[in-house]
């Protein structure tokens, strides 16, 4: 039986407030909505059938009744976190080769590559960062033979049977150091590639005005089979966003460039660690920018304009920019990377966030360049009922989410990991490991 909740109400109000019949109703929080704006402290959020019906402060007299009430006692509540780009879902343990998917450097194939096949609800991966609030990313294979990794596509995390949202929702390429390395030994050879490659999908897709005849060549003069070519039509097409994995400043403006010539490419940069020094170009294009947050080593050649005032300096121009874990398997300390740009914003010199915009980078935004805006990574109605409750200042290095809702159904946060830490948390160090007593 459903229990009637009143916020703020008395019997007079209620009268005046029908109530509407909820799943889940969280109460007196420090509610972030996702968007970019302030914490609402005392602030409600509905889930009902799966979905977000209300979120923000609630008035006098507002009154619900639910299944399931939640009593924050202030506590922070979040959306769901977006992670973006990552192998979530692709690999048990990347050491070892049966449980690996995420690349696949013997396969005659790149570009028609689909992760979709291959995600594990199960996989212990899931399990972890589910458990780290995260519960949408954008998953996807790296480029191994070619400078295409291949399709990418976006899951949720609640371990059932069918976590693919959407399959083939991205193309993954490089065109940095590594594509160079992969398409011959030169970012020269890489571009000839590319522009090949897109050349071929585009007389593929019908729109080029030039004959399949003369613009395909014959399968033993092409690099990308017929196959991989016919995957990248919706790319060419703009159906199908293309994620460009680029970090030097001359290689971001190569990128840029190709929009001469293909105006229907919907790019987006991932990395961009010198995207600050062509910070306004990125605007002026309107591309937006998965950016590895904390960079600031100059590591490679690629890379030595590295900044950790990187992503604040391109949000300062204009750029839309999200934040991506540097380690793409295991990036489940995603809001630790957004609270050091916001403690950068204290820093002489240095540009960062603001916390409203730092919680967005790995919210809202990352969801929005998936093509999921207004849909995942915020409460408002009509979005997904992804809900965390933490236990603080969700990017404060030492908070962690209480629990965690998926769609509007609570998750369960154990793991193996956990299981091991619960194990060994309280052993005498005098004792043998457990796992002696067999």
């Amino acid at each position: 039986m459903k229990r009637l909740l009143m916020l703020a109400a008395s019997a007079a109000a209620l009268c005046a407030a029908p109530a509407l019949a909820q799943d889940m109703v969280v109460t007196n929080a420090t509610l972030v909505i996702g968007d970019g704006t302030a914490p609402i402290e005392g602030g409600a959020v509905v889930v009902d059938d799966g979905k977000v019906v209300f979120a923000g402060l609630p008035t006098p007299g507002q009154a619900f009744a639910t299944d399931v009430l939640i009593d924050a006692g202030g506590a922070w509540v979040t959306p769901g976190l977006f992670a973006t780009v990552t192998t979530l879902g692709l690999a048990d343990v990347s050491a070892v080769d049966e449980s690996n998917d995420i690349s696949a450097d013997k396969s005659p194939f790149s570009a028609a590559l689909d992760a979709a096949t291959a995600i594990n609800p199960t996989s212990e991966n899931i399990k972890v960062h589910r458990a780290a609030g995260i519960t949408r990313a954008a998953t996807t294979t790296m480029p191994a033979g070619s400078i295409f990794a291949g399709q990418g596509a976006i899951i949720d995390l609640d371990g059932d049977a069918r976590p693919v949202m959407q399959a083939r929702a991205f193309q993954m390429i490089d065109l940095g150091e590594g594509g160079g390395r992969r398409a011959g030994g030169s970012r020269v050879a890489a571009y000839a590639l590319l522009q090949a490659a897109l050349r071929e999908a585009q007389a593929l897709s019908g729109q080029s005005g030039i004959p399949q005849t003369t613009a395909i060549a014959r399968d033993n003069e092409v690099l990308l089979s017929r196959f991989d070519a016919e995957a990248l039509v919706p790319v060419v097409t703009g159906r199908q966003k293309l994620y460009v994995a680029v970090d030097r400043a001359a290689d971001i403006r190569a990128v840029l460039a190709l929009k001469a010539d293909y105006p229907r490419l919907a790019m987006v940069l991932v990395g961009a660690t010198e995207g600050w020094l062509v910070a306004d170009a990125i605007a002026a294009a309107g591309v937006p920018v998965i950016a590895n947050g904390l960079t600031d080593l100059p590591e490679t050649f690629e890379k030595l304009g590295a900044t950790q005032s990187n992503a604040g300096r391109m949000a300062r121009a204009g750029v839309t920019v999200a934040i991506n874990a540097a380690t793409l398997q295991n990036p489940r300390r995603l809001q630790q990377v957004a609270g050091n740009l916001v403690a950068l914003t204290r820093m002489p010199g240095a540009a960062g966030l603001d916390w409203g915009q730092a919680f967005a980078a790995i919210s809202s935004v990352p969801a929005a360049i998936s093509g999921m805006g207004g849909k995942a990574g915020v409460l408002k109605p009509g979005a997904l009922g992804d809900v965390v409750v933490w236990d603080g200042d969700p990017l404060e290095a030492g908070s962690v989410p209480t629990r965690v809702f998926i769609g509007g159904r609570e998750q369960r946060l154990e793991s193996h990991q956990s299981g091991l830490r619960d194990r060994y948390r309280d052993l005498d160090e005098s004792d043998r490991p457990k796992a002696f007593d067999w």
